[in-house]
């Protein structure tokens, strides 16, 4: 094996090495804060409404936090796409948002809807491709 393809697979397995390391790291920090915010809804005066979007906002940032491992292990596409959907769901449930905030979110959303539906149809057409 030459010295550049030695050099090369070795600096593969370290990234893929780092990779799973920082997962385990998301899943650790991700297990704290949710211990964290259980012990949150106890305390919460559930009167208000800012308790529900505070909820609403630790949930989606645990889901964020899923699919930012998920992205790190998988390296797919639809992992990418489907995190950003998430940070963009998460931005959209702010209770102070102007107009342009709201537009922009709602732009970003069908951008990423439009970017799965193309990217995954022609996933799906290589690999019909592939199989004949």
């Amino acid at each position: 094996m030459p010295r550049v393809a030695k050099v090369s697979d070795i600096l593969r397995r370290v990234t893929l090495w780092s990779e799973r390391v920082l997962a385990i790291s998301i899943l650790m920090g991700m297990a704290v804060f949710f211990y964290a915010s259980l012990r949150m809804v106890g305390t919460e005066d559930w009167a208000q409404v800012d308790s529900l979007y505070d909820l609403i906002n630790r949930i989606l940032l645990l889901v964020i936090c899923l699919e930012l491992i998920r992205t790190l292990l998988t390296h797919e596409l639809e992992a990418v796409l489907e995190l950003l959907a998430f940070v963009v769901a998460r931005k959209t449930m702010k209770p102070d948002l102007t107009v342009t905030d709201i537009l922009l979110c709602s732009i970003s959303f069908v951008i990423l809807l439009a970017a799965r539906k193309f990217l995954s149809r022609k996933e799906n057409q290589s690999e019909i491709a592939e199989d004949r």
